[in-house]
């Protein structure tokens, strides 16, 4: 449950238990002019001044007073019909969602106090004893509500904390599987633009091979900030979508890529599926910076209980051991591993390079 939710959940306990007091009250005593009017003014002010302010909670000033006369309330009530002792557990988490720190426990001190003494407790310790340990009793359990209640919204605090964070590594990954990579495609056409200078005909290929990657990769990034599927599989099944982003590749590099599909294609989980397609295309965006290769081979295989994808290539090969890799094997991973799969990289120098994601999708 998120953290805005919490307080709407004691919102509700407030007034149930406010609700179910005076409905008790009036059924076995009747209607009470000064209890109703005492009910309806600590209904409208707990609206006003307590659900309708969520940006005051927890400032002492002015949620100390607005808590004091709750309690104030409480007390007449009680004083007024013995029934409306049940408001006590609707109050029980009101001191904490009010008063910031240690303020909460001594508030929480008050109102079960403040509610014994309204139901005349302390008149008649002197002569039962077992009224006192009812009092320490509550009080107890009013403390250790205060710690679950504390402890429940620490956790849906750090629950926000841990879903801003994998948000920003999803922003993180997405933009270097779009923007980066867009780039370092613009950035490689315009290279060989400028070396073919002499030639007017291979400029104007190449300038607007970049201006359409260009195209492609901002409205990719558009996509990928509001979280959607990759385009190309808005268009077209997962080997599909593979052909066509092994097609822009080799029109782009005019190195060949080939893509092979083993077993029988089937549906899969959406973020299988992008995963798999960005693995593709950081896999083919490195054989294109590091490489040097003279072709490309995707191999994409339905199985039973997982599926695999593997890029290989036939290029200068590196030493496993010598890199940690680039941030793009690192968001490869972490993608991956968010839908249970694994990454290997098989290379050595001079005999090129194998990427192997694979999730069990059974």
């Amino acid at each position: 449950m998120d953290e805005a939710a919490w307080p709407r959940v004691f919102h509700l306990l407030f007034y149930t238990c406010l609700g179910m007091a005076a409905t008790i009250a009036a059924l076995e005593d009747g209607l009470d002019p000064v209890a109703l009017a005492l009910t309806a003014i600590m209904a409208a002010w707990y609206a006003f001044f307590v659900a309708r302010r969520p940006a005051l909670l927890e400032q002492l000033n002015p949620m100390a007073w607005h808590f004091l006369v709750l309690v104030a309330l409480n007390y007449a009530l009680v004083r007024t019909n013995s029934s409306y002792q049940a408001m006590t557990y609707g109050m029980i988490t009101l001191p904490y969602l009010l008063l910031p720190g240690r303020w909460g426990y001594a508030g929480a001190v008050l109102l079960v106090l403040s509610s014994a003494a309204a139901a005349g407790a302390f008149e008649v310790i002197p002569e039962d004893p077992a009224v006192l340990a009812y009092v320490l009793g509550s009080t107890a359990l009013t403390l250790i509500m205060g710690i679950f209640t504390r402890d429940l919204v620490k956790h849906s605090e750090q629950n926000l904390i841990v879903g801003a964070l994998e948000e920003r590594a999803r922003l993180a990954r997405e933009i270097h599987d779009t923007l980066a990579q867009g780039f370092s495609g613009i950035i490689a056409q315009l290279e060989a633009a400028e070396q073919g200078i002499d030639d007017p005909e291979a400029v104007r290929k190449r300038i607007a091979q970049a201006k359409q990657l260009a195209r492609d990769s901002l409205k990719e990034a558009r996509r990928s900030v509001d979280a959607l599927r990759p385009e190309p599989l808005e268009r077209a099944p997962l080997h599909e979508a593979l052909k066509g982003v092994a097609e822009r590749w080799s029109a782009a590099t005019g190195v060949p890529a080939t893509v092979s599909v083993d077993g029988e294609p089937r549906r899969l989980p959406e973020d299988v599926e992008a995963t798999l397609l960005r693995a593709a295309q950081e896999g083919l965006a490195n054989v294109a910076k590091h490489a040097r290769a003279r072709r490309a081979v995707l191999t994409l295989s339905y199985m039973e209980e997982e599926i695999t994808l593997d890029v290989l290539d036939d290029g200068a090969g590196f030493d496993p051991d010598g890199t940690g890799g680039g941030y793009g094997l690192i968001a490869m991973r972490e993608r991956a591993a968010r839908s249970g799969g694994t990454v290997t990289v098989e290379s050595a120098l001079g005999e090129g390079t194998a990427l192997c994601v694979s999730i069990p999708c059974a």
